[in-house]
């Protein structure tokens, strides 16, 4: 069976009536290389587990199943499960969930389905919904090996983005609370039917065991981050007064220039180390019923 097959595809979806489905952001590889490629740079170990989220007609699915003890599959979209159940028929270790990954307890289905295994995360992610199934995994409390997603090119660049760069912003800094990102390689936009508008860009995220940071309150760096970033043309207290409505500028400043920036520094500059001190800084000059 070759899922990456162009004819094979389109005779797997004529037998099951499947249409692509924009509303579930549906394109399938059929580029031979780059399915085989995903599961053999994941970073996973052959005995460990992989949760797939949104399996399609399998063709990752195939090639993961071919290298790893377990894999569990999420898809949201029912009128794929009866060809993914054709399509990975030859493997005993598949388990297939019908769900909507963004609703499903994460720790719930870690504890039932991969008990004493290390798990990574292998998927082809849709691109309308990349940030928050990111997030909802890091945000879990599950401890995932790694996550290894392909997701549209642009949010790629934005998550592997440094400090200072015109990519980096609120969700960069919000997946590195969590862990190392690094892009792996690029795919053209011809190596899936239909084709995209955009190349995507394969990603692991390489989670931390122990947090590189100490700060007091965690929802409170939420808001310090999302402050920071909500208008970057201004500078890091105008844009933070715009969350901290219960902060008046001069505090601000005051826990801003306390952690040793300049009072116009931008948001943008600060990396998960600064962001803690700025939390802990902010935190000293709010009260703890407010936030």
């Amino acid at each position: 069976m070759k899922l990456t097959s162009v004819s094979e595809v389109r005779a797997i979806m004529e037998r099951h009536g499947l249409h692509f489905n924009k509303g579930y952001g549906q394109n399938f590889l059929i580029n031979e290389a780059v399915p085989k490629r995903i599961a053999e740079t994941c970073g996973a170990s052959a005995e460990d587990g992989i949760l797939e989220i949104g399996p399609g007609i399998g063709t990752l699915t195939r090639e993961l199943l071919a290298r790893y003890r377990k894999v569990v599959a999420v898809e949201i979209d029912a009128t794929l499960l009866p060809a993914l159940r054709e399509t990975t028929a030859d493997f005993d270790q598949f388990t297939l969930i019908h769900a909507d990954i963004l609703k499903v307890d994460l720790p719930a289905l870690m504890a039932e389905h991969f008990a004493g295994m290390k798990v990574t995360v292998c998927a082809n992610l849709p691109y309308y919904i990349t940030t928050p199934i990111l997030m909802g995994l890091l945000e879990s409390g599950c401890s995932f090996d790694n996550i290894t997603v392909m997701i549209q090119k642009e949010v790629a660049l934005r998550l592997c983005a440094k400090p200072g760069e015109a990519d980096y912003g609120a969700v960069t800094a919000s997946v590195a609370r969590y862990g190392r990102v690094s892009r792996l390689f690029t795919v053209s936009a011809g190596s899936f039917l239909p084709a995209p508008k955009v190349d995507s860009a394969v990603i692991r995220i390489a989670l931390d065991p122990v947090r590189r940071y100490t700060v007091t309150d965690e929802a409170l760096m939420t808001r310090v981050i999302r402050g920071a970033f909500a208008q970057r043309r201004k500078t890091l207290v105008n844009s933070l007064a715009s969350e901290f409505g219960e902060l008046n500028k001069e505090r601000l400043t005051e826990a801003v220039t306390s952690c040793g920036f300049s009072a116009d520094v931008r948001g943008e500059k600060l990396g998960i180390p600064e962001f803690a001190a700025l939390t802990d800084a902010i935190a000293a000059h709010i009260s703890p019923k407010l936030f």
